[in-house]
């Protein structure tokens, strides 16, 4: 879609549209163990993303002030998870893996579509899904609003 008809790219919202919505449902499948000081990953600008069941995307926590339309260097790989109960994933949701909050999305990079969305999540406390001892098959839940 082209810049000039993306109403977040245009600034027309002068609000958050997101008014409710059900959570986003799903599953660990992956545990990653790596870090990268220096990743580079372009946030896009839209604040959400339709996630449909079965697809499988990328978490990936970082310590930035990260927000949509932003560059994120420090990044922390927490893991993969496969979507149960589809929805939308909104920018400002609490995120949690197995019961644990691990911090808020914070936006959204598309370098390996269509094979699968980073998911950007914004912590206070960045580690990696080894570091947090996160199991296999553990709820990963986007809190709806």
């Amino acid at each position: 879609m082209a810049t000039t008809h993306d109403p977040y790219a245009r600034k027309l919202f002068d609000k958050d549209p997101y008014f409710s919505s059900t959570p986003v449902v799903g599953r660990l499948v992956v545990v990653l163990d790596g870090h990268i000081p220096e990743r580079g990953l372009i946030l896009i600008k839209p604040p959400s993303r339709a996630v449909q069941k079965h697809e499988v995307h990328e978490l990936i926590l970082t310590d930035e002030d990260a927000v949509p339309g932003s560059t994120v260097q420090r990044v922390w790989y927490t893991g993969f998870f496969e979507v149960l109960e589809g929805g939308m994933a909104i920018v400002g949701s609490s995120v949690t893996v197995g019961g644990r909050e691990i911090g808020v999305l914070a936006g959204f990079d598309e370098t390996h579509l269509p094979n699968h969305l980073n998911i950007v999540i914004k912590t206070a406390s960045p580690a990696t899904g080894a570091d947090m001892h996160l199991a296999l098959g553990a709820a990963v839940t986007f809190a709806g609003r």
